[in-house]
């Protein structure tokens, strides 16, 4: 109970803004304000308790306590190490961005990409920070997180060795913006020897919460430069590596001055008119800010003397900082992996550029109501979350046909299950589920534009939807990655998204993002509450006279039935019954029985109402009779949002998981009595909410002690 209470309380905050870009989550509850507040007040430099300076925060097995590479290391703050230290010397460039002995050139890639936009850096690291004014040696940054901005304090105590910065570092020797960036990164996830090795796109995704997209080069689409101009007039960031075929090859340097298994960043694309013909030029940035590129295009290289003076100028820097160019067909051959991350317009404010839109939802897949598995499994496929999306307008470019592209799509879901421990060396991947999205058109939905996105948003399709239509498109079948996205060129029309991992059964926690160039409408199926439950009507002169006799020699002389006697008469006519399970009702359950029927609040039943009572049961047991296919005697837990259909109500996700919670048993199935004592709760649920929402708004107001009458019914 106070599980879900926590639950509901956080997502009216997430309705409030919580998580958004201006109000982002304190990580770990730690306020910068008024820790900060506190120290300043104190006259005590902070100390993060959090993620202390000891052996715990550098890692778990390399750089673990009793590791060679560990030995030596003394955590200083920067006024110890220099005499003037600065967070930010004349703005942050890629320039600031110098790696150490931590393998994580894949994040340093993504901070160089980070400093070409000056709000997306604002964003990542707060202005108003320094050593000098309001110095009290905490500071803090803030990333993307499973749909949410959390902001991350850390002290500024840093790994050491000989008096030398261990991890990241600035050109500048007293610069220390990116060294206490990595920092709040290595909190996040864990420790820092949890950054080794990565994906840059990654980073590009928690520093901007933008959407990514990968392409193999050697299978790169004919307009790659085109998309690779695009995403950088959109602002998007754009990272690129050299792939590996052993671990003898990791940073192994080419004749040529690449380095294979790093990750670059790309940071500019332009075309040059070149002996009297174009040639597409990229620009490439090495985090290491040295090792450059010498080939065609690179600095000093002949190829400039072809030029125009003036772009000559404006493109060959010729220094040694670790960026260079080089042309695009010399990339497709030399590198192998081109990673872009689509940004938000939750990241960018400008109205110079193109912004992608974005849709997410949070759901989750849960044992016994939407944890659903692949189509191997269409008894439960069809219970995995559902998300409708509708494409109204056609691609800029499409050819005019009778039946036009969209531009492209992004969806996109994002595992946060096992990520922690896989980040920490605790799990691997196989701790994190196989998934895969698939998108179903629904036929007859070619709808005018000015229409709404259907009328059936309350309906969780059913099996026999799945059996009929088959996927249009899906990501990468089932793969065990933290994200699983892909790019779709879709007719327009109206299309169902669902995300599943392989097996069913399987508890797990995603976010679902879904980017379009165009606008499109998306929501969740199936997000509706109503009831409609059976309501016999019954009176008096109705009764047959056999059921009041029965009726009068089970309540008693005073015609009353209590809690005990209804237990009674109910378990003596269900212990008869062969064709369905039951442990018995327990006297609770005949209790809320009585209280749903008690219209004079004396907690017995009388003649009129013991009759409804009992045409009530008899429609339940008719229910879970139609519904129980495979006549085992109960019920499993998918085959109960069948029941509860039949039984006239309405119910989201999160409802269904909690009545699987509730009255299911370890192996999912529900019995005859779980399901009566499941209709009953509904119900009185149901109608204690319409008497107390007398305006209708499907709001209701309660004081605690009204709460509580309410909740000890």
């Amino acid at each position: 109970m106070a599980s879900v209470a926590t639950k509901l309380a956080r997502e009216k905050a997430v309705l409030e803004g919580l998580g958004s870009n201006g109000k982002a989550v304190n990580y770990l509850k730690q306020d910068f304000e008024a820790l900060r507040k506190q120290c300043l007040q104190s006259g005590a430099l902070f100390k993060d308790e959090e993620f202390p300076a000891c052996p715990s925060a550098l890692g778990y097995r390399d750089l673990g306590p009793y590791s060679p590479k560990t030995q030596g290391i003394i955590w200083k703050r920067p006024p110890d190490l220099v005499p003037n230290p600065q967070f930010i010397v004349g703005g942050a460039t890629r320039t600031d961005i110098r790696q150490g002995v931590l393998g994580d050139c894949w994040l340093l890639a993504a901070i160089a990409s980070l400093t070409l936009d000056q709000e997306i850096l604002d964003r990542v690291v707060p202005q108003n920070q320094s050593f000098q004014e309001g110095y009290a040696g905490i500071f803090h940054f803030q990333f993307w997180q499973y749909g949410e901005w959390v902001d991350v304090v850390v002290d500024d105590r840093l790994p050491t060795k000989n008096g030398q910065l261990l991890f990241l570092h600035s050109e500048e020797g007293n610069e220390f913006w990116s060294a206490l960036l990595e920092k709040a990164y290595a909190k996040l996830n864990g420790s820092y020897e949890a950054l080794t090795g990565g994906s840059t796109v990654e980073g590009f995704e928690d520093f901007t919460g933008g959407i990514s997209e990968a392409y193999d080069l050697r299978k790169a689409p004919s307009n790659l430069y085109q998309i690779i101009q695009k995403a950088l007039q959109a602002g998007s960031l754009l990272g690129c590596s050299i792939d590996i075929t052993s671990a003898a090859e990791t940073e192994a340097i080419t004749s040529q001055k690449l380095v294979k298994g790093h990750a670059y960043s790309v940071t500019g694309a332009e075309e040059v008119n070149y002996h009297g013909r174009p040639e597409k030029l990229l620009r490439i940035r090495n985090p290491w800010g040295e090792v450059e590129w010498t080939g065609a295009w690179s600095d000093n290289a002949p190829e400039w003397n072809y030029i125009d003076p003036m772009q000559k100028k404006a493109l060959d820097k010729q220094a040694d900082d670790g960026e260079f160019w080089m042309s695009f067909s010399d990339f497709q051959r030399k590198f192998t992996r081109l990673e872009i991350c689509n940004l938000t317009p939750d990241t960018l404010s400008s109205n110079e550029i193109h912004k992608w839109g974005m849709t997410l939802f949070s759901g989750n897949w849960r044992r016994g109501s939407t944890a659903g598995g692949c189509q191997n499994y269409p008894a439960t496929y069809w219970t995995n979350p559902q998300f409708k999306i509708r494409l109204d307008e056609p691609d800029d470019d499409h050819d005019g046909s009778a039946n036009p592209k969209r531009a492209p799509e992004r969806c996109s879901a994002k595992q946060r299950t096992a990520q922690q421990l896989l980040r920490q060396g605790i799990a691997s991947a196989t701790h994190l589920a196989f998934m895969e999205l698939s998108l179903c058109q629904r036929p007859g939905c070619r709808k005018k534009k000015s229409e709404t996105l259907g009328n059936q948003t309350d309906v969780h399709l059913s099996r026999d939807f799945f059996s009929r239509n088959r996927p249009v498109a899906r990501s990468d079948t089932y793969v065990n990655l933290r994200e699983v996205s892909n790019r779709f060129h879709l007719p327009q029309g109206e299309y169902l998204i669902v995300p599943s991992t392989f097996e069913p059964f399987k508890d797990g926690e995603f976010c679902l993002r879904i980017f379009s160039e165009k606008q499109a409408n998306a929501q969740e199926i199936g997000d509706t509450v109503a009831a409609n439950p059976y309501e016999p009507h019954v009176a008096d002169k109705d009764i047959d006279s056999e059921f009041k006799s029965l009726f009068q020699k089970l309540s008693g002389e005073d015609c009353e039935m209590t809690a005990n006697e209804l237990q009674t008469i109910l378990n003596r006519v269900i212990s008869k019954r062969t064709d369905i399970k039951s442990d018995g009702f327990n006297i609770n359950t005949c209790r809320e029985m009585i209280s749903l029927l008690d219209n004079h609040g004396i907690g017995t039943l009388g003649l009129v109402e013991f009759k409804i009572l009992w045409m009530k049961i008899q429609k339940y047991l008719e229910i879970y009779k139609k519904v129980d296919t495979d006549y085992s005697g109960t019920i499993d837990a998918h085959e109960m949002r069948n029941a509860l259909k039949e039984a006239g109500f309405t119910l989201n996700d999160k409802v269904q998981h909690s009545i699987a919670l509730r009255y299911a048993c370890s192996k999912l199935t529900i019995d005859f009595d779980g399901f009566v004592a499941c209709m009953v709760r509904l119900e009185m649920l149901f109608k204690m909410f319409q008497i107390l929402d007398k305006d209708k708004h499907g709001v209701v107001q309660l004081s605690l002690a009204e709460w509580l009458c309410c909740a000890l019914v």
